[in-house]
């Protein structure tokens, strides 16, 4: 009874012990489940379905660029990515009894890359070492050759969208188009400044896949489309740029200069039509033609808009405005250059080191003037002349919708000296950019207002039924006024003077009403702080017509070493080509005939001595010259001409040629006007008309010991005096 008992009591332990352990297990079960099931399952979820579904991302196609006539500047092309799911791959190649060897040669030679860069992608490793189960093989790939790929039959190779920036013109408008990453990312340029308008949102599509990674035909895809970046509109006129181009690319080559720089702009909305740096880069293959990073940021570094320099005498422009709105310079005010000021102690001479003599207020312009520059910045003191700085908005930036802008550096007025003074007043001491100091000039253009410079017009795109939608406009314009509407108008008069009768008159154009200012400026050696001998920045700015200008524009070489560096003698040729461009093609109203016109472009020639010449000889030299001629008389020697040697007369002017004997040769020539040429172009010109000469100094042409236009005999000698330091 006892033993029966026992058991009894030893089989209920049990039970409730075996209870216990599957309660327990079942308890186990349910916290492992509500682990797996709630806490970890959206986690698990993930995995699982990463492990059956694919993940494509489509990119969007990032918006165009486009000038104001919507001319494509800049579009995305449509191309493929190929990456590679390198664990299907190595299912493909155990199926097949194939190895890496064999497909790296078929895959490198239908997308046309290296065999070893190919096989290093196949043979990549995750950060444990063991072989990765995906990888990036190659991106912008052009449709036949993923064709190519495709015909492969690789299992593992996965070929998507992707979208290639591309540029139509190449290095057409470069520095200021920019440039995208491998991602499409702007980088510089209007692709960054815009990046957010052209960035669009990218879509993606999911499909299920069976145990080897392929598609189930009858699954459903969830599928969300991308949105398309907008489209920007540029300002930027096509054509115009492209006369920017021909004429910088001109101008780079004819003076050897460094470099060069061209904007064309509407003064009255501050649009910019062009903007060309010399040398430029082609955006689509820049990174192919560069060895270090370094120098591909020296390439696209725009120099209208980043790069300062002391702009010289087309300052004097700013001088002489504040001094009309202030009321202390009138235009029958007189000023007399000796060709020297003394100023705080130091001689600061005038470019023309035998002085202007008595010049009225617009003949102070007209001859670039130092000395009386100097006198009307005196007659402004610091305090005025540095608030009419302020208020043409240097040492600000434009806001210019380009990043990277450079404000210049303008010495505050508290620590201007009387030299300060002086030399401030005809460009020196302060800097600015090319785009801040046209800014400045379109206000003297649009009656006083000044107006900020810009590249956008508007943001746009098209809708599903192609409609045109702008979703944003231009409109920061930041007007403000400077100077008076009087005060302009009697500026614009006296700077279109300059070009018709002053130093800027290889730019004229009969008809044109061209107004401009030449500036020559020494550079500053940035390691000494000093400036450095023999390197100048010549500078043209100038608008049309000056009645009621149209179109603005600003030039500048900087270090031309070709022979000739001063302003008047290279920037105004290229302005005149520019300004001839941009009428045309814009149809503006000229005061003139077309045969006038035509005339007045046509280059200035210097009248050669050929007198003592073989009549076929001197006849010869005429025409190399793009000079015609008539011959008067009997005899095998050219002994007289018309005009005299040494006149300027235009291309295409009859010379008069009177043959006769050695002993009736007339020896008269005229003594021609070479302020401002470089030592090895004056004596050019000397010895193409047989005057002797004596030289003394370096640089650029200031003083002349015989008086231009007058009658001398051929093989007189004429001192001249060259200097780095007295030019404008």
């Amino acid at each position: 009874m006892k033993h029966k008992f026992t058991d009894r009591f030893l089989m209920k332990k049990r039970a409730i012990v075996t209870m216990f352990i599957f309660y327990f297990l079942i308890l186990v079960i349910l916290a492992n489940l509500f682990r797996v099931m709630i806490i970890k399952g959206d986690e698990y979820y993930a995995i699982a379905e990463d492990q059956w579904t694919s993940s494509v991302k489509i990119q969007a196609r990032r918006g165009s660029i486009l000038d104001r006539n919507l001319k494509e500047l800049a579009v995305s092309a449509n191309v493929y990515r190929v990456d590679l799911d390198l664990k299907t791959i190595r299912e493909y190649l155990e199926n097949n009894s194939l190895t890496y060897e064999d497909i790296a040669p078929k895959i490198s030679e239908a997308l046309e890359m290296d065999e070893q860069k190919v096989l290093k992608v196949l043979n990549t490793k995750d950060s444990k070492g063991n072989p990765a189960g995906s990888a990036y093989l190659i991106r912008r790939v052009e449709k036949q050759k993923v064709d190519k790929v495709q015909e492969l039959n690789i299992s593992g190779i996965i070929i998507s969208p992707d979208t290639k920036r591309y540029y139509p013109n190449n290095a057409y408008l470069a520095h200021v188009l920019g440039s995208t990453d491998i991602d499409g990312r702007g980088l510089t340029g209007i692709e960054l400044m815009y990046d957010e308008q052209l960035t669009g949102v990218d879509g993606f599509r999911i499909v299920e896949l069976d145990a080897k990674s392929r598609d189930l035909p009858y699954s459903i895809s969830e599928y969300i489309e991308p949105i398309d970046g907008k489209n920007v509109v540029l300002t930027i006129d096509e054509k115009i740029q492209f006369f920017a181009e021909k004429v910088a690319k001109q101008a780079l080559d004819d003076n050897k200069a460094k470099a060069v720089s061209v904007i064309v702009m509407n003064p009255e909305n501050g649009e910019i039509l062009a903007m060309v740096n010399k040398p430029d880069f082609n955006p689509n293959t820049v990174r192919d033609e560069v060895a270090t990073y370094d120098e591909l940021q020296k390439l696209w570094r725009n120099k209208a808009v980043n790069d300062i320099y002391e702009p010289g005498s087309i300052f004097k422009i700013i001088t002489a405005i504040a001094a009309i709105e202030e009321g202390l310079v009138s235009e029958s005010d007189t000023f007399v250059c000796n060709g020297h000021k003394e100023v705080g102690g130091r001689i600061i001479h005038c470019w023309k080191r035998t002085g202007h003599g008595t010049l009225d207020f617009k003949g102070v312009l007209q001859n670039s003037c130092n000395v009386g520059t100097m006198e009307i910045g005196e007659r402004l003191g610091a305090e005025k002349l540095s608030k009419y700085i302020e208020k043409f908005g240097f040492g600000q930036k434009t806001g210019l919708d380009l990043s990277g802008e450079a404000k210049g550096i303008i010495k505050k007025v508290e620590n201007i000296s009387t030299v300060d003074l002086a030399t401030i007043s005809f460009g020196q001491t302060n800097t600015t950019t090319p785009i801040q100091f046209l800014a400045a000039v379109n206000a003297v253009a649009n009656d006083g207002v000044w107006v900020r410079p810009h590249f956008m017009k508007e943001v746009s795109h098209y809708d599903d039924e192609f409609n045109y939608i702008v979703d944003e406009k231009f409109d920061d314009y930041g007007e403000k006024r400077v100077v008076s509407e009087e005060s302009s108008a009697l500026m614009r008069d006296i700077l279109e003077s300059v070009v018709s009768e002053g130093s800027g008159s290889r730019a004229f154009i009969e008809g044109y009403e061209i107004a401009g200012k030449t500036g020559t400026a020494q550079k500053v050696d940035t390691e000494t702080g000093t400036y450095g001998a023999g390197k100048y920045i010549s500078s043209f700015v100038g608008f049309a017509p000056a009645s009621d200008p149209k179109v603005s524009i600003f030039i500048s070489i900087d270090e031309p070493s070709a022979g000739e560096y001063y302003a008047g003698v290279i920037t105004t040729p290229v302005a005149r080509q520019l300004f001839s461009d941009i009428f045309n093609y814009l149809a503006i109203d000229v005061k003139s005939t077309d045969e006038e016109v035509r005339k007045s472009l046509l280059k200035d020639v210097i009248v050669p001595e050929i007198r003592e010449f073989g009549v076929k000889d001197g006849q010869q030299l005429l025409k190399e010259l793009n000079l015609d001629y008539e011959t008067v008389g009997e005899g095998d020697k050219i002994v007289d001409i018309t005009p005299k040697p040494g006149y300027s007369v235009k291309e295409g002017t009859k010379i008069v040629i009177y043959r006769g004997d050695s002993s009736q040769i007339d020896k008269q020539v005229l003594m021609p006007d070479l302020y401002g040429y470089s030592k090895q172009g004056a004596i050019e010109i000397l010895e193409s008309i047989g005057l002797k000469y004596n030289i003394s100094g370096e640089g650029l042409l200031v003083s002349q010991s015989i008086e231009a236009g007058k009658i001398i005999e051929k093989g007189d000698v004429v001192e001249l005096i060259f200097s780095v330091k007295d030019i404008h």
